[in-house]
């Protein structure tokens, strides 16, 4: 081969080194509410619990749950009336939950796009979820083939979300630095657990409000999510853009 060939080709995998250098070591995801708009299957299964067994209750309850470890929903779940032992109750709950993604995974718009764009530029991904297992890995086998590199789920760790472990154990499993990762949550527990991990994060509109806070991005959805937006996040800079649609629907006519 020619020597200005030779060239020419080192110069593009520079080119392709320093573009892959932008983007996040890998991305940690959440399932339910990220990934899949699997909470409406979560309390359904609630309301239906509490109701077997007389008691009431309420959406607003059900939404203080999102998020959260399963065995700490089950005791809420006993507070309100259900007269069954913990691992009886998330049984149940993983049970129905398994039932309805098995009628049809509810992808969140955007989402499947997203992973398969990361899986083009080789950015290893994590599933980092509250569910158990026995719920997350079907759902890992309906993604675009090779789409998670690592699965960290609620009954593989010893405390659970907002506590930064689950986060931790997934860039370890990686191999990678969890401050040169971007985690993309919806709830208060979860972008509680990635931002005391030291992962860069984003906040994603799902069921509950994503409340503005100092250091986190935001968006109103996936769909507005694509690798130049997460190359700037892993760069270091806040990108919000719920406050940004904010900002022009204020500055808009009246």
């Amino acid at each position: 081969m020619a020597r200005g060939s030779d060239d020419a080709l080192a110069g593009q995998v520079l080119s392709a080194t320093d573009r892959r250098h932008l983007l996040p070591e890998a991305v940690l995801w959440d399932m339910d509410g990220t990934l899949v708009d699997t909470e409406p299957y979560w309390i359904r299964g609630e309301h239906e619990l509490v109701e077997a067994h007389g008691g009431t209750w309420s959406h607003e309850q059900a939404l203080a749950l999102v998020g959260n470890p399963l065995p700490e929903s089950a005791r809420l779940l006993q507070r309100a009336g259900v007269d069954l032992p913990v691992e009886e109750i998330v049984t149940y709950l993983l049970k129905r939950v398994g039932e309805q993604v098995r009628e049809q995974v509810p992808w969140q718009p955007g989402a499947l796009e997203l992973l398969s764009a990361l899986r083009a530029e080789g950015v290893p991904c994590a599933l980092v979820t509250m569910s158990y297992r026995a719920l997350a890995q079907p759902i890992v086998e309906l993604a675009p083939a090779g789409a998670f590199d690592v699965l960290v789920c609620g009954d593989e760790v010893e405390h659970g979300k907002p506590h930064p472990e689950p986060y931790l154990v997934a860039a370890e499993r990686l191999g990678v630095d969890v401050t040169r990762c971007v985690a993309i949550e919806d709830s208060p527990a979860g972008i509680g657990s990635a931002r005391a991990a030291g992962a860069a994060t984003l906040g994603v509109q799902a069921v509950v409000p994503v409340r503005r806070q100092a250091g986190l991005s935001r968006t109103p959805t996936l769909e507005r999510v694509d690798l130049a937006l997460l190359r700037r996040i892993a760069a270091g800079e806040v990108v919000d853009l719920m406050a940004e649609d904010d900002a022009l629907s204020a500055g808009g006519p009246h």
